[in-house]
Order: C-alpha cells, then structure tokens, then sequence
C-alpha cells in the first residue's frame, strides 16, 4: 500500500490529541449467503459508542494501546500512522459501551474511532475504501463506517450497497451468555443450497424495501426469518421463546446476532402502545427469569457526523 508522505516539519512538534467516534450494531438485520456465494450482512445501527481519545506526548516514542488487550486496535493505528508517514508513537485511549463477544460490532467500532480519532488529531482525510483496506488486513468488517442501514461483503470488507437511514425502533433484548468469536466464526466453511441462496435474495430485496418505505413490519417478518435461517448455524436457545412473547405483545419480530450471543424484539418507537408493549415484554422475559436490557437503533443524524470527533 503506497505511503502519502506528509513530512514531519509538517507536524508542529507539540503535544497534540484527537478524539473519535464510531457506533456499533446490533448484530444484523439480515445475514446468509447470496448465489454466486456472496456472504453478506445488513447493519442495524444502534446509539452505543466506542469513543477514542488518541495523544501524542513528546516525551513518549512508542505507540501503545488501553485496555492492553485490544491489541487488532494497537495493529490498526500502526497501519493508519505508517501510511501517512506519521510517528508510530502515542496513546490511544478506547473507551466502549460495545460489550465485545457479543455481536456488536466492538472491534469495528474501535477501529473506525481510532482513524477518525488520528484523523482528527492530524487534521488528516482517510478515504473510507482506504479504511476499508486497512482494516481488511486485520479482520472482516460490519460495514459501520457508513451512516445509516447498509448491505455489506463482510468477509471482503466492501459495501454492497447503502439501503438508507436506520427506522426508529427499539430492540429488547437478552444475552444467552459466553461470548463467540467473529474471526473464527466467519472462518467456518458453512454449505448452502442454491435455494437458501436464492431466499436470502428475496429477503434482501425486501428489507431493502421495508428501509426505503419504513414498513417496519416487513422489516420484522425479514429478521425474524434470517434468525430462523441461523437456528442451523449458530442457534439460539431461546429464540421460540422470544418469538412467542413478540406474538403476544405485538412486536414486529425477532432480530439476533448472527454471530453473536444477543437477541431481540424489534419494536417501533413510532407505535402508540409503544411504552406499553415495552413494559409488557419486560415483564414476559422476567416471568421465565430472563435479564433484559434495550437498544434504541442509531437514525441517521446530520450532527453525528458533523460533530464526528466531538
């Protein structure tokens, strides 16, 4: 990957610091396998952050990472600073609310807040297909450096297409426990038929409808079926469970992390039961002795990516 010089007397030698933002996802929309063996993902944006706070200190001359453990992070911020020509040297400060392991998009999120975080520090512009191909040589990717709902080749880390601002729902959600790892997931060789394939299509085109025409019960009916479609990969073992709470409190359907431990029921902010069917689906899961937690979807606001690094 050729290097853009920017010379060092470029860089005013004081200490400097950026801040970065990205948001993560919970687990997918939608995710299978389209003809041609195209695998692909469909992103559900959701307001849970991983924040990055990147230093530069004059009396430091190595590049180093907290918590110490996100070491694909440290590898990543390597790779934007060699690029640029810029010290491989500083802080870089990752502060999350993206429980990792558990279908969230954390790692991504991480490194997407790591380049805009370098980016602000060094008043740089990193092209997304150049983020794009950093982060390939790192790990497959959830397509969260874009705004809003996208269809995305995760393992090739390249969008497919961008399907338009997420709706306003929430997800109630439980965790199953444990936690799964995305890497070795999405290294599983995992056979398909030429039918599953072809369903995968017809569910793409319409999720890609319920996006453009805020029918979040088409929406509902999409995910609930790649969540049974994923019953034969990754099970859940409390997904008859939640679909019979769904039925019973009106919500739109079930959503999972594909390669994940979450999963939920989609419900529209927009509905006028709303707080009711929230309240009545929290009492569900607790009458089986389920923890419940909720996600409120990421819309695509102008001021997020105007104030990126704030």
């Amino acid at each position: 990957m050729r290097k853009q010089q920017i010379m060092p007397t470029e860089i005013s030698l004081i200490n400097r610091q950026g801040i970065g933002k990205a948001f993560g996802t919970f687990g997918e929309l939608l995710q299978g396998i389209l003809p041609g063996n195209k695998n692909f993902l469909v992103t559900l944006p959701i307001q849970k952050y991983s924040t990055c706070l990147f230093s530069v200190s004059l009396n430091s001359s190595v590049l180093h990472v907290e918590p110490e453990h996100k070491i694909k992070t440290l590898q990543f911020a390597r790779k934007v600073l060699y690029h640029f020509n810029l010290p491989l040297s500083g802080k870089v400060l990752i502060n999350s609310e993206l429980e990792e392991g558990k279908g969230l998009a954390s790692s991504t999120a991480d490194l997407v807040a790591t380049a805009r975080a370098i980016e602000n520090c060094y008043s740089l512009s990193i092209p997304i297909s150049l983020l794009e191909d950093m982060i390939r040589e790192i790990e497959p990717s959830d397509g969260i450096m874009y705004p809003g709902v996208v269809s995305y080749y995760h393992k090739e880390v390249k969008l497919k297409k961008a399907l338009g601002s997420c709706p306003s729902i929430s997800i109630l959600a439980i965790d199953e426990g444990g936690t799964i790892d995305t890497i070795a997931f999405n290294q599983c060789d995992v056979s398909y038929s030429e039918l599953i394939k072809n369903e995968y299509k017809n569910l793409l085109s319409k999720l890609t409808i319920a996006i453009e025409t805020n029918d979040i019960n088409m929406l509902g009916k999409v995910t609930t079926r790649s969540a049974e479609l994923n019953q034969s990969i990754s099970p859940k073992t409390n997904l008859d469970l939640l679909k019979g709470i769904n039925s019973k409190i009106g919500g739109a359907g079930i959503v999972i992390a594909h390669s994940g431990t979450l999963l939920g029921i989609i419900l529209s902010k927009n509905d006028p039961n709303y707080y009711f069917k929230l309240q009545y689906g929290i009492s569900e899961l607790k009458k089986q002795h389920l923890e419940s937690q909720v996600f409120h979807s990421f819309e695509d606001k102008e001021e997020f990516y105007e104030n990126i690094h704030n």
